[in-house]
């Protein structure tokens, strides 16, 4: 398939999103693989209409780290490109249309209870260790059509427009290669 039929059928329309006041929150309704047991989580690398840029959001962990719009899909979500709009609004107030799946990535870090000096492995310089994954990711290509400015988590979140280069950056400084290669996988312009 090539790219132009892959999009179009990939492609939602920014009117398929409840622009709920709040977030979901709680784990009880979380989907797992049941090949895994990773935890299937949506999102989307958001882009500007010209592709120059990508919208990046605050960690609600740690305002410093910049990250994609994402989360878990829940029992009530069979459509991941729906639950991946949905958390899209809740952490980044996005509004667009989905033009393209960038298909699944394993989140390769260690499982949170292997250890609970999280900053050792955050600060360390070691590549990220081989084991069943923690998360498996479906991720959305998204052109942004909106941007209100009251969303959910408006007050936890920051967001902001990145050039490619820039997102890079911050992608490989928060430790995150699965989101890196979301943003490679999309169509965001690399050499500007």
């Amino acid at each position: 398939m090539d790219r132009k039929t892959h999009r179009a059928s990939a492609m939602i329309e920014a009117d398929k999103v409840e622009r709920t006041e709040v977030s979901r929150v709680g784990r009880e309704n979380q989907v797992y693989s049941k090949q895994t047991g990773a935890r299937i989580v949506a999102g989307c690398v958001c882009l500007s209409k010209d592709r120059k840029h990508v919208l990046m959001i605050s960690s609600s962990a740690n305002r410093n780290r910049w990250i994609f719009p994402k989360g878990g899909v829940e029992i009530d979500e069979p459509d991941y490109k729906l639950a991946a709009r949905r958390e899209t609004w809740e952490e980044a107030g996005c509004i667009g249309n989905i033009v393209a799946s960038l298909g699944v990535i394993e989140d390769m870090r260690p499982p949170k209870e292997w250890n609970n000096d999280i900053a050792s492995f955050t600060d360390s310089n070691e590549e990220v260790i081989a084991h069943p994954p923690r998360s498996e990711f479906h991720f959305y290509e998204m052109e942004v059509t909106e941007l209100p400015d009251r969303y959910p988590e408006c007050g936890k979140r920051d967001r902001k427009w990145f050039d490619y280069r820039e997102a890079k950056e911050l992608l490989l400084l928060a430790k995150r290669p699965e989101l890196l290669t979301a943003l490679d996988r999309s169509s965001v312009l690399k050499d500007i």
